[in-house]
């Protein structure tokens, strides 16, 4: 597939999302206003990407930055914390504010604020405030979106606290600690009634696959008030977790189901890494998304954690032009998800060996 094909492709996903989301929100006209307002945003970042990739330089339309590795929980198999990073002085709220106006000014879309635990700094929702052309889906457990916060959220419609659960109670507890499930709920009332948008994201596992797509519990988290659910595939970044890596017969059901749940159900749904070869490949290393460490860090994926520029010493439009980006770009047709989960992870020998 053609870097242009793909590309076109990818936009006209982000403009069908979009319009899936004028048909579930239509009945309500601040969310409708927005949307309109959010359309018109990302026609004019899709326009600036293929202006740049007419100079060969490759801009993704998401960006995934987590703002800290402090977290105030201890979940079970979490990413960031498998990941043993360094402790390391995690970027000021002056760089995180210029490299988002940079990425703004890329024509990036949307900036997935991650951690950690990303409202363990909640001076990033001074940054979002400034930013309104910007999606910013802020992903947290939840338990610190106080009063307070909630009330800076119903000023920010661009700002999408997406709630991580496991599924009913017994689940989420097990993975999240003991009454994290039970605080999730009072949560959940508060922003309902405060008319926020919110979301919700699953760890999809073996284990909970049949919980997560069952009808009856989409049906019990829409009258929650959610309309935003995204399934993320477990990745094993902790040895001896293979077994909850989701079977290859429940990938390809998983597809067909949220298909069926988006015709169904007046909800937005949303699979990573989803099905990749459609796009020529994975699209990481800033084909379709790019992470940022706390640190500052340019990697390809939250999930490969390997760097060979900072943010903090050069600017992100040399970063997404750095050489480790260029090699994984360049072989991104050998990068699917034969074993499930992330091809980069599968491969992070590989990876490795590039630096």
């Amino acid at each position: 597939m053609k870097n242009n094909d793909y590309s076109i492709k990818l936009n006209n996903s982000i403009s069908d999302f979009f319009h899936d989301a004028l048909r579930i929100i239509v009945k309500k006209p601040a969310m409708m206003e927005f949307v309109l307002q959010s359309i018109y945003f990302q026609k004019k970042a899709a326009q600036t990407r293929m202006e740049y990739e007419k100079q060969e330089l490759k801009v993704p339309p998401y960006m995934i930055i987590s703002i800290t590795n402090r977290c105030n929980l201890a979940c079970k198999g979490c990413y960031s914390k498998a990941q043993h990073r360094p402790v390391e002085k995690e970027m000021s709220c002056d760089r995180l504010q210029s490299v988002i106006l940079e990425a703004k000014g890329l024509g990036i879309s949307f900036i997935f604020l991650a951690g950690g635990e990303p409202l363990m700094r909640p001076d990033i929702l001074d940054i979002t405030n400034e930013n309104p052309e910007i999606i910013f889906p802020l992903f947290t457990n939840g338990i610190l979106i106080t009063d307070e916060i909630i009330t800076r959220l119903r000023n920010q419609r661009n700002v999408v606290p997406i709630i991580s659960m496991e599924g009913y109670e017994t689940d989420t507890n097990e993975r999240r600690g003991s009454g994290v499930y039970e605080h999730l709920q009072k949560t959940i009332k508060k922003l309902k009634h405060s008319g926020i948008f919110f979301g919700y994201s699953f760890t999809v596992t073996r284990k909970n696959f049949d919980t997560l797509t069952d009808e009856a519990f989409i049906n019990k988290l829409l009258a929650s008030g959610c309309q935003l659910f995204f399934f993320v595939e477990y990745i094993p970044v902790k040895e001896a977790t293979e077994d909850l890596v989701i079977l290859e017969e429940q990938r390809i059901a998983l597809a067909q189901i949220l298909d069926s749940f988006r015709a169904k159900f007046p909800g937005l749904f949303v699979s990573f890494p989803g099905d990749e070869k459609d796009y020529g490949g994975c699209l990481s290393a800033g084909r379709g998304f790019i992470h940022v460490s706390a640190e500052g860090d340019v990697e390809p994926c939250p999930f490969a954690p390997y760097s060979d520029v900072n943010i903090r010493e050069v600017s992100l439009k040399e970063a997404l032009q750095s050489e480790l980006m260029k090699k994984i770009r360049q072989n991104h047709t050998g990068l699917n998800e034969p074993k499930g989960g992330c091809a980069l992870w599968n491969k992070r020998e590989w990876v490795k060996s590039l630096l």
